[in-house]
């Protein structure tokens, strides 16, 4: 019986995640959650990333998310394409201190001069 859910993006997605998870990839899990910028382009799924750490985990189990993919008897490959976003130094900064030290609550403080 054919399944009747739309293979859209987000559901590819969604099974890749819950594959993850089912299978015990922990890190990778974990990592992949939280992404939602993903697109099917010409028998190719399209996982668009702005962190490098994130982007090398991806790399790191690319064989994985092809598992999941041909688990949902999909024929595609993989792709990991670095995103650049333009940030102001002080953006920069915040988005460091969140990756190293997980979220965090920044209190900004005006100095007058």
């Amino acid at each position: 019986m054919a399944s009747k859910t739309p293979l859209t993006p987000k559901t590819v997605w969604g099974k890749v995640v819950l594959y993850l998870k089912d299978n015990r990839h922990v890190a990778l899990h974990v990592a992949c959650g939280d992404i939602t910028d993903v697109v099917i382009k010409d028998g190719t799924l399209v996982i668009n990333v702005v962190e490098q750490m994130l982007a090398n985990l991806l790399l790191e189990g690319r064989g994985i998310i092809e598992r999941a993919l041909r688990w949902q008897g999909l024929d595609f490959e993989v792709e990991i394409n670095m995103k650049n976003i333009d940030l102001s130094d002080a953006d920069f900064d915040k988005k460091r201190l969140k990756e190293v030290f997980g979220e965090i609550e920044l209190i900004e403080k005006k100095i007058w001069r």
